[in-house]
């Protein structure tokens, strides 16, 4: 079979690249980005680990807790690539650059929404049941972070457009760019280095938010002096009521997904957090080490849901779907790669964190042992959840979450591992159900090929 065609025939080309490279070539920029991130992380989580385990529990909460915002941004970003990728590959730019302004435009109101809660952000970080210096230390970091919540949603915003529209560059340059600052500013106001106040904790948030602002500065410069794939229309005309809504339409169920999924994993965290502060500190240590597994994911995710959505823009649906499956493919040969070596050298990373105390090392290696063995059915999760959702089929994802994390994660939890065997260990082995079953049901609703006939 030729490269750069499908069986089906020669007219069957795909819109951004040949199939046969068309998946990486999509896929590496936004894997070296988040790499960048996930290494940042880390070498956060190490800065902050020199101060405690209640400083580590603090920190890593806030994020948390704040990743639960990008549900609300979910809302729009989903519509974002799925109308982009569906628009351009039709040849559409004009479109994709109104919904791009409209996006942009309802991810601020969003951002304006989210911000309203800071007076509260310590009473959400007790309700995790954990002991009071950590809520107190985590509701201050997580009020710091929802301070830059605006430019933080620009930039998510602006960088999903671009994905959508098969510029993956232009996130991959700013995203180097705010990942070298990040790690300035972490060192300087943690540790009150290179004339900077000497923050603590509270430091690693006032470095993140500082980075938001920076990364949506730059954005929105290269956005205004028209530098971007997607040109700057005027707001008037592009902001409608009949594009809003259907964004919204598209998004708003990847919305409530991402919002039961992040509440999900709130309580699930304050499962762990009940057993100790150790064990919470391990779990977020852990998901840190872990996060360069999730990195190929994230970016098959993103190739699949722009190659998907432009194919099906361009009226090829059979190469939208030999190119989700390759994507899958990839993803899990990757990250199933990545986790065996993780596994083998868990105890080695964890060590790296060895000023938090032997109990915390030794629950973190018993955590990556756990979650490396998920990595397969994570990589399925991301790359074909990614193609249903380029494909505007966000209902039947949410479904999945639902079952995933009510009846496994958290259902097997509460019913039978914390009860039945009292142990850490195995309510993190609930994670292994959770993440098998999202797999076989994807897996299944991409074969069935429905997502081909939805409309956006």
């Amino acid at each position: 079979m030729n490269g750069s065609r499908h069986e089906s025939g020669p007219a069957e080309e795909t819109v951004v690249t040949p199939p046969a490279t068309g998946v990486w070539q999509l896929a590496w920029p936004t894997m070296a980005l988040f790499a960048l991130h996930s290494l940042v992380g880390v070498v956060d989580f190490m800065f902050v680990s020199s101060l405690g385990t209640e400083a580590i529990a603090g920190v890593g909460i806030a994020l948390q807790i704040h990743f639960f915002s990008f549900a609300v941004l979910t809302a729009v970003t989903t519509g974002t690539m799925a109308i982009v990728s569906r628009e351009c590959g039709a040849g559409n730019m004009e479109e994709a650059a109104r919904a791009t302004h409209c996006s942009v435009a309802l991810s601020i109101v969003g951002g304006i929404l989210i911000m309203a809660v800071i007076p509260w952000s310590e009473p959400i970080v007790a309700v995790l049941q954990v002991e009071p210096e950590v809520a107190a230390l985590g509701g201050t970091c997580l009020a710091i972070l929802l301070l830059f919540q605006i430019p933080f949603a620009i930039e998510i915003t602006l960088a999903q457009a671009l994905r959508a529209a098969g510029d993956v560059r232009t996130p991959l340059i700013v995203g180097s760019l705010t990942v070298l600052l990040n790690v300035v500013l972490d060192y300087a106001l943690i540790f009150g280095e290179l004339g900077a106040p000497e923050l603590g904790a509270e430091g690693s948030a006032w470095a993140t938010g500082f980075v938001f602002l920076f990364a949506a500065t730059v954005m929105a410069a290269l956005w205004q002096r028209d530098k971007l794939i997607l040109p700057m229309l005027g707001w008037r005309a592009s902001v409608t009521r009949a594009l809003s809504w259907r964004l919204l339409r598209i998004g708003l169920p990847t919305a409530v997904e991402q919002a039961i999924f992040s509440g999900g994993l709130l309580i699930f965290m304050g499962i762990v957090s009940s057993f100790s502060t150790a064990a919470i500190s391990a779990y977020l240590i852990g998901v840190r080490i872990l996060s360069f597994c999730f990195v190929p994911g994230m970016g098959f995710s993103m190739a699949a849901s722009t190659l998907v959505g432009q194919n099906l823009g361009a009226g090829l649906p059979k190469v939208a779907e030999r190119l989700g499956w390759r994507s899958a493919i990839n993803a899990v040969a990757v990250m199933g790669g990545l986790g065996l070596v993780i596994i083998v050298f868990a105890r080695p990373l964890a060590n790296v964190f060895g000023a938090v105390g032997q109990e915390t090392i030794d629950l973190t290696v018993s955590f990556i042992w756990i979650l490396g063995a998920a990595q397969p059915a994570m990589a399925v999760e991301f790359a074909l959840g990614g193609g249903l959702r380029g494909a505007g089929d966000t209902r039947f994802p949410l479904v999945v979450v639902l079952t995933g994390l009510l009846v496994f994660r958290l259902g097997l939890a509460v019913v039978v591992a914390k009860p039945l065997f009292g142990t850490v260990e195995a309510v993190w082995c609930c994670l292994l159900a959770d993440w098998s079953v999202k797999a076989v049901l994807l897996s299944w609703r991409f074969a069935s090929g429905r997502w081909k006939r939805i409309e956006v």
